[in-house]
């Protein structure tokens, strides 16, 4: 039996993976020192391309992601979490969102706590937490406090059976189909991508702090002059 989400997959070779739950078990299964990088190479690029497309095919049907962006933006306040692997996510979903929108947080354990934003939840916040398999207790636990504290929480997660799915607002699932010893984050990062495009479409002011954010960029000299950019302000010549 196969399971049609924009490439055939066999299920059970979807609950074999599943099953794999640490890195040195899925180096074990998927990692075979006599097979040549040409061929690693085309078996990653393959499973990359499936878990994208069925990704992809599930968010379209489903209305997820639309639904995630009306509920950060329609927060006060915008934080962001994620631990181990899933913090690299967090820190790019922030600087995305962070452009376009006011009041967005990285809640990344040193700046910002998980107890700090805890003691002064109110009903209007949104947390965005990642939550990947093998599931930081740490980052469940947040997401259970902030909910139970009256918050909204929107949980992108690579299973319907996360432990932080029965308490989420809203959940984004992405898949994480891998011929690696680490589950893919591509998916992750095109959700990512995809969900702060669609938030900052909607959000009001975005073109202005977009252009704030060039000028005051430019005046603090904080990327290298494009030789485009530079051709284009040169005088022209009579």
């Amino acid at each position: 039996m196969t399971t049609r989400t924009g490439t055939d997959v066999p299920e059970d070779e979807n609950d074999h993976d599943r099953e794999l739950v640490s890195p040195g078990e899925r180096f074990g299964q998927r990692i075979r020192t006599n097979v040549s990088a040409e061929a690693l190479q085309a078996r990653v690029i393959e499973a990359e391309t499936r878990s994208l497309a069925r990704t992809f095919d599930e968010l379209s049907r489903t209305g997820d992601v639309p639904r995630a962006a009306g509920l950060i933006l329609g927060a006060r306040r915008r934080y962001i979490g994620g631990l181990g692997k899933a913090a690299a996510y967090a820190e790019l979903l922030g600087a995305d969102l962070s452009a376009t929108l006011s009041n967005v947080f990285l809640v990344d354990g040193r700046a910002l706590t998980p107890l700090t934003v805890l003691t002064d939840v109110r009903a209007s916040d949104v947390l965005v937490v990642f939550s990947m398999r093998r599931y930081r207790e740490e980052t469940v636990r947040f997401g259970e406090l902030f909910r139970e504290a009256g918050g909204e929480l929107l949980v992108i997660t690579d299973s319907e059976d996360a432990p932080l799915a029965g308490v989420a607002s809203s959940l984004i699932r992405v898949h994480t189909g891998s011929a690696s010893y680490a589950d893919s984050p591509t998916s992750v990062a095109a959700v990512c991508h995809l969900l702060s495009t669609l938030t900052t479409a909607s959000a009001k002011g975005a073109r202005r702090r977009l252009a704030v954010r060039d000028r005051f960029g430019s005046d603090l000299g904080l990327y290298r002059p494009s030789a485009v950019g530079d051709a284009l302000n040169e005088p022209e010549i009579e």
